[in-house]
């Protein structure tokens, strides 16, 4: 039996804050957050600007509030909102939004890939997660291709890949290879099911990509190479169906979201 063709689309949530600071009689610190977001703040500047002319490029903030540059014998703290500020701006891309994996055979593995893309220059880093809306299912008649459990002798999780190579072990699951990706993504037989939005209690979003490091510029006001500031990693899409899976056209939606850290 031939199972009809199916596709799934990867959404990729991006979310913009505007703050306007008209008049303030009293100004405190506030951590502002919400479901999908958590921006903290140390202190609220009343001012300030990026500046430029041929010659140079000068970024200012005026209110802050201790901010300086303090060291001991076994510290350095770089206070105030110009120690996090990067010229290096942070983006995230997604090579391909519209996987496709074809017509499905039962017992034969398909996959499909796509490159996540991260350029960041901020002072804490970034990280990727991602979370599936629900498994793999038709849309008339609610037909499920189930997640992924790997092989029945080395079960892997939404948090712990391991291997599947075994035809005969059914599901949906990914593996993750390149840079900042999880250290269980040992090779290239490693999977992991995607965290599952529609799960009861609903999973939690899971990294997928992340780095602590700060990529600093190499010259003053030039950025860094692309190559120094660019994080890129391969997500491998695998589906492997039984000969008893109903026939039909499948999808979900994959949400990865992108997050500089500070």
């Amino acid at each position: 039996m031939k199972l009809s063709c199916f596709s799934f689309k990867l959404l990729f949530l991006i979310f913009t804050f505007t703050v306007f600071l008209f008049f303030a009689p009293l100004s405190l610190a506030l951590d502002m957050e919400s479901t999908d977001y958590k921006i903290q703040y140390g202190n609220v500047v009343i001012g300030g600007k990026d500046q430029s002319s041929s010659g140079y490029n000068l970024s200012t903030s005026i209110g802050q509030v201790a901010a300086n540059e303090f060291s001991s014998s076994g510290y350095i703290v770089k206070a105030g909102f110009q120690y996090l500020h990067s010229i290096i701006p942070f983006t995230f891309s997604i090579s391909d939004i519209n996987i496709d994996l074809g017509s499905l055979v039962p017992n034969t593995p398909s996959t499909d890939t796509t490159t996540l893309t991260v350029s960041a220059g901020g002072a804490g880093g970034y990280q990727v997660t991602a979370i599936e809306d629900n498994p793999l299912q038709t849309l008339a008649v609610g037909n499920t291709i189930p997640n992924t459990s790997c092989d029945s002798g080395t079960p892997c999780s939404i948090g712990t890949a391991d291997v599947w190579t075994s035809n005969d072990d059914y599901g949906f699951g990914y593996n993750m290879a390149g840079q900042d990706v999880p250290v269980d993504f040992t090779n290239s037989t490693y999977y992991r099911p995607f965290a599952d939005n529609s799960a009861s209690p609903p999973d939690s979003p899971v990294v997928v990509m992340s780095s602590s490091k700060v990529t600093m510029p190499t010259g003053t006001p030039t950025p860094a190479p692309a190559s120094e500031r660019t994080h890129e990693s391969t997500v491998t899409f695998k589906v492997n169906v039984s000969p008893l899976q109903d026939e039909g056209t499948y999808q979900t939606v994959i949400k990865f979201t992108a997050t500089p850290i500070y």
